[in-house]
């Protein structure tokens, strides 16, 4: 059966299911998207390793590549290998130098943990056939496919006007203050707004 390679578009709040995300994965060589529910907490870890924020304790995932690491084993890649009843399966695929072994797990977790090794990320055409969802138009911005298969929810105006507002010294008081009080999602917005600034 041959693999489709998968690249990670993007991450937004799902209005349907409150705590949920979706996590938008795309053909590497086509049109088609990969929408798949998650939840908040692997959204977050998602979100932590493609930002780079440091975590002031390892997260579970960072946990799992330590321990791996430890052992001598490497992330391979990362297969979503079935779509049963509307659920995704995957796996991590293993390697010590001398077995390869696959670990059934959530897409989600499965995802966190090769962002962490930088493992590919692989499908089938079968899944991509069934749950994908085709581009109507090339040169439609990526960046709304995510708000065609999940609405981001818009941070209130207050939160944005507050950071717009803060000066440097501030802002880098509540990014510390944001991580050590492990809400990624706040450090990023207010990452986001320091670069702004650089």
């Amino acid at each position: 059966m041959d693999r489709i390679k998968l690249e990670i578009l993007g991450l937004s709040s799902s209005q349907s299911q409150s705590g949920s995300f979706a996590l938008v994965l795309g053909e590497k060589l086509g049109k088609r998207r990969l929408p798949i529910i998650i939840g908040m907490f692997e959204a977050q870890a998602i979100a932590i390793e493609i930002e780079k924020i440091i975590p002031n304790r390892p997260m579970t995932h960072d946990l799992f590549k330590t321990f791996a690491e430890s052992f001598d084993y490497i992330i391979k890649e990362i297969v979503i290998s079935d779509l049963k009843e509307g659920v995704f399966f995957a796996k991590i695929v293993c390697e010590n130098g001398e077995k390869t072994i696959e670990i059934d797990s959530r897409p989600s977790d499965a995802i966190a943990i090769g962002l962490r090794f930088n493992a590919p990320i692989y499908t089938f055409e079968t899944i991509l056939s069934e749950a994908g969802i085709e581009l109507s138009n090339e040169d439609e911005d990526e960046s709304d496919i995510t708000e065609q298969i999940q609405p981001k929810k818009e941070e209130p105006a207050p939160e944005k006007e507050k950071l717009k507002d803060a000066k440097m010294d501030k802002l880098n008081e509540m990014l510390d203050k944001a991580i050590a009080e492990e809400d990624y999602e706040k450090a990023a917005k207010i990452r986001d707004e320091i670069n702004k600034r650089n």
